[in-house]
């Protein structure tokens, strides 16, 4: 009996295209992330962010630099985290997650964060920042030589000498995926999805929130 069915999903994933496959095995083991937020964060980037992730089941953690009570967005808006920077030192995320705002200078002052951006690129995982934040990728040289792209008005702050700046709504290169603002946001958490669960997963969660997504 379990040969048999072994052998009906052998026959099963044999019809799949390429595509499909990769999808299929990408889907087996739930994907994580954690979205890391100081007093400041841009309150959409941080909740569509979030949102999108999770309609994508994955699983999303809530991380405050320091506060574990509650951490004020850019407009006032309270959010409780899940958990605090210092508890997920040694923790593997298939993605971190990086929202814009005023908090981009909390997050670069704040030595535990360069650890995890390092470790992050240094085992090939994926890291995503958005707006002001890619400054916090150039503060601690992670993604050195990479196309990135940020809020227009923040590009004077990164190092023209690491990156290559992009006048573009969501830049993708290699493990690095940044966007420009609180307007691309669903454009940028679609791209972590694709890149953690595959395209047609990406469309999907877009069809369902009657998002354009191309």
């Amino acid at each position: 009996m379990i040969m048999f069915k072994i052998q009906r999903l052998s026959t099963s994933l044999s019809r799949l295209t390429s595509v499909e496959f990769s999808t299929y095995f990408n889907n087996m083991a739930k994907k994580s992330a954690a979205v890391i937020i100081a007093e400041g964060t841009e309150d959409m980037e941080f909740a569509v962010s979030v949102d999108v992730l999770r309609r994508a089941e994955i699983d999303v953690s809530i991380v405050s630099l320091e506060n574990a009570d509650s951490v004020k967005l850019k407009t006032g808006t309270k959010v409780v985290p899940d958990t605090v920077l210092k508890s997920i030192a040694g923790k593997c995320f298939d993605a971190v997650v990086l929202p814009g705002g005023p908090a981009y200078k909390a997050l670069s002052k704040a030595p535990a964060v360069g650890d995890i951006l390092k470790e992050q690129e240094k085992s090939g995982r994926l890291i995503a920042a958005i707006c002001a934040a890619p400054i916090v990728l150039s503060t601690f040289d992670v993604g050195s030589g990479k196309k990135i792209t940020c809020y227009p008005t923040c590009k004077d702050e990164l190092n023209k000498d690491k990156y290559s700046f992009v006048n573009e709504i969501v830049a993708e290169d290699g493990n690095i995926i940044t966007s420009q603002g609180p307007g691309t946001a669903y454009d940028f958490a679609l791209a972590v999805v694709a890149k953690l669960l595959g395209k047609p997963t990406a469309k999907k969660v877009a069809e369902e929130m009657l998002y354009k997504y191309v």
